[in-house]
């Protein structure tokens, strides 16, 4: 007879996760530690989706004039109340929406992205040209916010493009030294000195060793850009300096019709004012979630 050799255990096949498992876990965390950073992400999620689809979701054209309906209330047939031209407030509203998402998103991308890049390279080659860097960001960031935005657009003129490259450039500039403390303690860490001993060049070492581990801050530093982009823009809207008309902005809604008909129609100053409001808000309160999440030292006991 021939012996036969016993396999010994099998061995359990591995695990498949589930695509995008991280992320599910992540949002049952927000869900369950940060109720308050939840309403302000579900806030933005149907901002964020009215603003894509605002094409659809618009029962009318924004600029739709009906004057049998000038500064109409709001009724079943027109939700938010007319405006004096009889345009329909809620239509108008959405494409609004449409305009914010579209200049929150790209300003706040444009001014992570310069932050990141003055962050990263100031804070870890240091020296003199960290001192340089910061001596110019600390010139940017003493002139007021305002006087710079009316400044330079009543030069180059107002425009949706002009708008987002200005907001991203101010906010950018600012928002570098966030990433520049976080790049300050990581550049001291093991690992980084270990590529350093290595022979790593600089860009690998910040692309795959610093730039990884200041991306907490950098997520919440996008987040909360984006809130004050839009709070930006609609004050720009509000001074005539924003987006021309007849594009409907929340901020120019404030400063046209809805400040001349203000005592006579209400609605019109509260539609796209609580929009901001609401908006701005949620959006705030999810940055703040996001911080608590992300920071290991800023985690709550589960």
């Amino acid at each position: 007879m021939v012996a036969v050799a016993d396999p010994g255990p099998v061995a359990a096949a591995p695990r498949r996760r589930l695509p995008f498992a991280g992320t599910l876990r992540f949002l049952g965390r927000l869900f369950r530690e940060k109720p308050l950073g939840a309403f302000g992400f579900v806030v933005c999620m149907v901002f964020l989706f009215c603003g894509v689809f605002a094409d659809v979701l618009a029962p009318y054209g924004f600029n739709q004039i009906s004057p049998v309906n000038r500064l109409k209330p709001p009724s079943a047939k027109f939700w938010l109340g007319t405006d004096n031209l009889g345009r329909d407030m809620l239509s108008r509203c959405l494409y609004g929406a449409q305009l914010s998402v579209i200049i929150g998103l790209s300003a706040a991308a444009l001014a992570t992205v310069v932050s990141v890049f003055i962050g990263v390279v100031s804070g870890y080659l240091g020296g003199k040209f960290d001192l340089v860097m910061q001596r110019f960001v600390d010139a940017w960031m003493s002139f007021p916010d305002l006087i710079i935005l009316i400044v330079v657009v009543s030069v180059v003129g107002p425009g949706m493009g002009p708008v987002i490259v200005l907001l991203g450039l101010l906010y950018g500039i600012g928002g570098s030294r966030i990433v520049r403390g976080a790049v300050l303690s990581v550049r001291e860490n093991a690992y980084v000195h270990a590529a350093q001993s290595t022979g790593a060049t600089l860009p690998r070492i910040l692309w795959r060793h610093v730039l990884p581990n200041v991306m907490a801050p950098v997520i919440v530093l996008f987040t909360t850009r984006v809130g004050a982009v839009i709070l930006a823009e609609s004050g720009l809207a509000f001074l005539g300096l924003g987006v021309p008309p007849p594009a409907p902005t929340w901020g120019g809604m404030l400063s046209g019709s809805g400040r001349s008909f203000m005592y006579l129609a209400p609605w019109l100053a509260l539609a796209p004012g609580l929009c901001i409001t609401v908006v701005v808000y949620a959006i705030n309160v999810f940055g703040d979630a996001l911080r608590d999440l992300l920071d290991p030292r800023m985690r709550g006991s589960r």
